[in-house]
C-alpha cells in the first residue's frame, strides 16, 4: 500500500476538501490538526465517515515538532494548510500568529530536510500589503484600477511584496522559507498565493471566509456587516476549482518547484462587496440588511490575481463563475443536514 499523503490542517475547509478529493481518487490521506476552529472536528468525522478506509488523523499542533517529524516521516507528500488565517487573530496575539504561521512552517520544512518529501505550500494574497501604489478609480459601487493592464489582468508575481498587518509577516516570511528551501535544500517546494476561496461546507466568520460569511447571514435572515465602504474588490475562486490547483501542483512539482503562484478566481470573478451582496438578494429573492463599519487596518481595497502564469504552468480550466458558485453556495447553506468547514 502507497504511503499517505499528508495534508497539515486538513480538518479545515480547503484542507477537508482536498482530503475529500484525494481520498475519492483512491489516495490514502493522513489529517494532521490541532482541532482548534471551530467546525474542524464535524469536518474530520464527515471525512472519517465518507473514507473511513483512507483517511487518517494525527491530532497535533503544527508546532510540535515530534508530530510533525513523524507525519512527515511517513507521507510520500505534503500540502501544508495548516495555519492562523485571521488578519485580526494576528492584531490580538502576534506571537500565536507568528509560532503557527512562520515557526510551525519551519518546523514542517526541517522535519522535510531529514526526510525529502514534494510540499505545496498555501500562501495568501496578504504578502502584497495594501497595494497602496496602486491607483484606484472610485466606481459607483466598485473601485476599479486606473492602469489597463492590472484593470485586464491583475496583480501578478512580480509585484513587490510588502508584509503588512502580523498576518502577513508571517504568511509572507513563511511563504519566503519555502520557496528558499528549494533553493538552499533542494526540496521539492511551490507556493500558491490565494486570494478568497469559497463554497458548500464552508463556515466563514467576519475574519476569515467572507463569501460563506455573507451568504450564511443572508440564508439565515441575519443583517451583513461591511467593514469599510463595501466597494472592495476580491476575485473568488469556488472551492473545487482551488482543490484542482492544488492537485496539479503537487503532481506537477518537478516543473514548478521554487516558484510561487497567485491563485484566485482572476479578473472574470473579481467581484466587489456591494455586488456580491446584490447577487445573493436577487438569489434570494429578498433583501439583506447590512451595517457599516470603519476600514480595518491595511485592508486591500483592491485585488485581482493574475492567474495566467498559475493556468498555463499547472494547466488549469477557466474557473467557475462566480454567480454560479454563489448560487450552488447558497442552495448548499440552505439544507441544514450540510456540514459546516
Amino acid at each position: 500500500m502507497s504511503a499517505p499523503l499528508l495534508i497539515t490542517g486538513g480538518a479545515g475547509f480547503i484542507g477537508s476538501a482536498l482530503a475529500d478529493r484525494l481520498a475519492a481518487e483512491g489516495e490514502r490521506v493522513l489529517v494532521l490538526d490541532s482541532l482548534a476552529r471551530p467546525g474542524t472536528e464535524a469536518n474530520l468525522a464527515w471525512l472519517r465517515a465518507r473514507h473511513p478506509a483512507r483517511v487518517g488523523a494525527l491530532i497535533a499542533d503544527v508546532r510540535d515538532a515530534g508530530a510533525v517529524g513523524e507525519a512527515a516521516r511517513e507521507a510520500r507528500a505534503v500540502f501544508h494548510l495548516a495555519a492562523q488565517v485571521a488578519v485580526t487573530t494576528s492584531l490580538d496575539d502576534p506571537v500565536a500568529d507568528v509560532q503557527v504561521n512562520l515557526i510551525g512552517t519551519v518546523t514542517l520544512l526541517e522535519a522535510l530536510r531529514r526526510h525529502p518529501r514534494p510540499l505545496v505550500y498555501a500562501s495568501t494574497n496578504k504578502v502584497y500589503g495594501g497595494l497602496h501604489d496602486v491607483t484606484l478609480v472610485r466606481g459607483t459601487d466598485a473601485y476599479a484600477a486606473e492602469d489597463q493592464r492590472l484593470a485586464r489582468h491583475g496583480i501578478d508575481e512580480g509585484q513587490p511584496l510588502r508584509f503588512c498587518t502580523p498576518y502577513g509577516c508571517s504568511k509572507g516570511a513563511a511563504d519566503q522559507y519555502v520557496l528558499d528551501y528549494a533553493e538552499s535544500f533542494g526540496l521539492l517546494t511551490t507556493v500558491l498565493r490565494m486570494s478568497c476561496i469559497y463554497g458548500p461546507r464552508q463556515l466563514g466568520t467576519e475574519d476569515q471566509g467572507w463569501v460563506a460569511h455573507f451568504a450564511r447571514r443572508a440564508v439565515a435572515g441575519e443583517p451583513v456587516t461591511i467593514y469599510g465602504d463595501g466597494r472592495q474588490v476580491r476575485d473568488i475562486l469556488f472551492i473545487d476549482d482551488a482543490v484542482a490547483a492544488y492537485l496539479a501542483a503537487w503532481r506537477r512539482i518537478g516543473e514548478v518547484s521554487g516558484q510561487a503562484f497567485n491563485l484566485g478566481g482572476g479578473p472574470t470573478n473579481a467581484v466587489s462587496l456591494l455586488a456580491l451582496l446584490r447577487h445573493v438578494e436577487a438569489e434570494l429573492g429578498r433583501p439583506v440588511a447590512r451595517r457599516f463599519a470603519p476600514w480595518r487596518p491595511n485592508d486591500q481595497r483592491w485585488f485581482v490575481a493574475d492567474t495566467r502564469r498559475a493556468r498555463a504552468a499547472l494547466g488549469l480550466p477557466a474557473p467557475l463563475d462566480w454567480r454560479e458558485g454563489v448560487a450552488r453556495m447558497l442552495r448548499s447553506f440552505a439544507e441544514p443536514r450540510v456540514e459546516a468547514a
